[in-house]
């Protein structure tokens, strides 16, 4: 054991609350799609429950299989429109509501207490040993420390208002049902990231540019880097997923070797170019679609067409800063 509290734990924890979440959908009457949708979440839960047994018992090669087919059954269910949400009563409104306004500014905390809790565990993880042994996985040292944040948000939110852990799932499933299937697509766009890199798709890139871009106009290879960032994160719905593609067919051959960039600034603002598409695209659902589910918009695409102006702005002065900046 390397670890006390390791990533397979966490793991293990998101599918039992999944798990949690199909039972209750199951079981609620008032959901139109409830089997389906059901369904579509145990599906999803069982690759983090199920995972490590199946790679046990069936193989990896086996799993894999499984587990693509898992995700084609996914896909279908939230291509076909099958995802449903209940409807939640009202009974509870005004009490909910004389809650609030008794416990006030005391229901940021747990709110804040996650962001705070990871930073500070991230930093100091990796002295926290208990006879010998890490308290968290060190190669999944922030992915750890958020989920004891949250478990520890869950607690502090717990004190505070007097209820049970089983409001937290409840109120989960609430959530889940007003998100719906966006809820895992970052999952699903970081798989396709994968895809994008083991296919190569960078040695592409840098051999489309060479066709249609003159290699010697600096100017030219930073709009193209800066646009393309930008474009390929509204297509993967993440800067992350697009940034080693577009680096490595962009960046690295033509801006740094050829041109003799600086690789800080370059890289640098080239995320940021990407942070520009990620403010205009529905992909990025953990930014564009949740909160406008949450806030219950009657457009759902609210939020990417308030936020395109400033997107616009800032790619442009993102293209003027590598320009300026990143080349002796």
């Amino acid at each position: 054991m390397t670890s006390i509290i390791s990533i397979d734990l966490v793991f293990y924890l998101i599918g039992v609350i999944v798990m949690l979440v199909a039972g209750m959908t199951l079981r609620d009457a008032s959901n139109p799609k409830r089997y389906t949708t059901a369904a579509f979440w145990f599906l999803f839960g069982s690759s983090f429950l199920f995972g490590d047994l199946m790679i046990m018992y069936l193989g990896k090669p086996m799993t894999y299989r499984v587990v693509g087919l898992i995700v084609l059954l996914i896909a279908g269910i939230a291509g076909a429109n099958l995802l449903g949400a209940g409807t939640r009563s009202d009974d509870g409104a005004a009490e909910r509501k004389k809650s609030a306004e008794r416990l006030g500014n005391k229901l940021f905390i747990p709110a804040l207490a996650v962001p705070v809790i990871t930073v500070f565990l991230t930093l100091f993880g990796k002295e926290l040993t208990i006879a010998g042994v890490h308290f968290l996985d060190q190669k999944n040292l922030t992915l750890t420390s958020l989920a004891l944040a949250c478990i520890g948000a869950i607690a502090i939110g717990q004190r505070i208002t007097g209820s049970s852990p089983v409001v937290a799932i409840r109120e989960s499933r609430r959530l889940v049902d007003a998100i719906g299937w966006a809820l895992i697509l970052p999952q699903m766009l970081a798989m396709l990231g994968g895809v994008f890199v083991a296919a190569k798709t960078g040695t592409s890139i840098q051999a489309i540019v060479n066709l249609f871009v003159d290699p010697q106009s600096r100017f030219a290879l930073v709009t193209i880097y800066c646009l393309s960032m930008a474009a390929f994160t509204m297509i993967m719905g993440n800067a992350f997923a697009a940034f080693p593609v577009m680096t490595a067919g962009i960046a690295l051959p033509f801006l740094i070797l050829q041109h003799h960039g600086s690789p800080a600034p370059i890289v640098a603002i080239g995320m940021f170019a990407g942070y520009c598409g990620t403010l205009m695209t529905p992909m990025a659902a953990n930014f564009n679609i949740v909160p406008a589910a949450l806030l219950e918009l009657k457009d759902k695409y609210q939020v990417i067409k308030i936020q395109i102006p400033t997107a616009l702005c800032v790619l442009a002065c993102n293209i003027f800063l590598m320009y300026f900046l990143a080349f002796p």
